[in-house]
């Protein structure tokens, strides 16, 4: 294959195997419950239980997988690995009737199956792909969530469940097929990031490592919290049809596509401190202006700042992890779970404000304060770092 061949081979490859890992579990994750309770007879104790238990085996795995991956600079084989583990899940959740055996099965294949786009992510960096590019890839991801789970009821709704297991076994045969392709097509001419990585213990020692992990599990908490509360919000606050919560979540989902995309092209020539700052500054907007609606058009409006907020969140966000750590399977591994914390730490923050009077509006109205703390915290790292580096200099 000549030179010219394989970047238009890998211009098709990546965006296909971004968007079926992706499409993978936004098929998955919303019937999930679902697939439980029509299968295998599941109580809502027991759904639970198994949706705890799947995303502890999903966090593990989203650390122990890229971070083993880092030391053999090797994320490609693993990506098989996990492909045929998702081949393995499908199987097992159609042949089997328990309930503990499906468990098992969510926990030992699920988990790792669920790293596919993380060490995609950790590939594209170890290949020197530039930021821009790392976005563009996550647009591919949104798209995919937003088409997956309309996809998935509507094959639920016309053919049964079972059916959706059938979707899920086509998906993860194409994963196969694309992590084996990324593993042929990769060369000993391909550019990639060889540059001597520090050890794991010193990459995860600073307290401006874990300020950037700490301000970022905030800010997914605070998109998390509210986006749970957006129906409840809707219904409830607002007084209107429950229809009207899915064309508002509905329109941030679409348009945080077109707002990586555009984040993407922005990042090849403006520094991501700046794009972060519109970023946080939209989510301050969007959640404090959230507050004082009382028509759901008038959040439906709104809805461009909070696909801006997340978009940079979710996009900007990936791309400072890889910077903050050097080794990319580590970086994406722990940006993964910035997501899994953060919905622990909304449903504790939900939880705590349900005794108000008005507990919706007040989850949106925490978010607000959240980002500005973050939004604070970050000023005063800025301001520290640049006494610290004054201070060197006068010396």
């Amino acid at each position: 294959m000549t030179g010219s061949r394989l970047l238009r081979h890998g211009r098709v490859l990546w965006p296909a195997a971004a968007w079926f890992w992706a499409l993978q579990f936004a098929v998955l994750n919303p019937l999930l419950a679902v697939l439980l309770v029509t299968l295998y007879g599941a109580t809502p104790s027991q759904v639970g239980w198994v949706l705890g238990l799947y995303n502890l085996g999903g966090f593990i795995a989203s650390l122990v997988i890229p971070t083993l991956a880092d030391r053999s600079g090797d994320y490609l084989r693993p990506l098989v690995f996990c492909a045929l583990g998702g081949v393995g899940l499908v199987v097992v959740l159609a042949v089997t009737t328990s309930l503990p055996i499906a468990v098992i099965a969510l926990m030992v294949l699920g988990g790792p199956t669920g790293v596919g786009s993380t060490l995609l992510f950790a590939q594209l960096r170890h290949e020197g792909a530039p930021p821009a590019q790392v976005i563009r890839t996550r647009a591919i991801v949104s798209f995919a969530w937003v088409i997956g789970p309309p996809l998935a009821t509507l094959i639920a709704g016309a053919s049964g469940t079972p059916a959706v297991l059938l979707l899920l076994a086509g998906i993860s045969l194409v994963n196969v097929v694309t992590a084996l392709l990324l593993l042929r097509r990769r060369t000993p001419n391909l550019r990639q990031d060889d540059t001597p990585r520090p050890s794991l213990l010193k990459q995860l020692r600073g307290w401006s490592r874990w300020a950037a992990v700490t301000a970022f599990i905030l800010l997914q908490a605070s998109n998390i919290a509210t986006v749970t509360v957006a129906t409840l919000f809707v219904t409830h606050d607002l007084h209107a049809p429950i229809i009207w919560a899915g064309v508002v979540l509905g329109a941030a989902a679409f348009l945080e596509v077109p707002a990586l995309m555009i984040i993407g092209r922005l990042h090849e020539r403006t520094r991501a401190r700046r794009l972060l700052g519109t970023g946080w500054a939209a989510g301050v907007l969007y959640y404090g202006l959230a507050t004082l609606v009382h028509e759901p058009w008038q959040l439906l409006a709104l809805q461009p700042l909070n696909a801006w907020f997340f978009a940079v969140v979710a996009g900007v966000g990936l791309t400072v992890f890889q910077d903050v750590f050097p080794s990319p399977g580590l970086a994406s591994g722990l940006f993964t779970n910035t997501r899994r914390v953060g919905a622990v730490l909304a449903g504790l923050l939900i939880a705590a404000l349900g005794v108000l009077p008005d507990p919706y509006r007040a989850v949106y109205g925490a978010a607000a304060v959240i980002v500005l703390l973050v939004i604070v915290g970050g000023v005063l790292i800025m301001v520290a770092q640049t006494r610290s580096r004054e201070s060197l200099d006068a010396r």
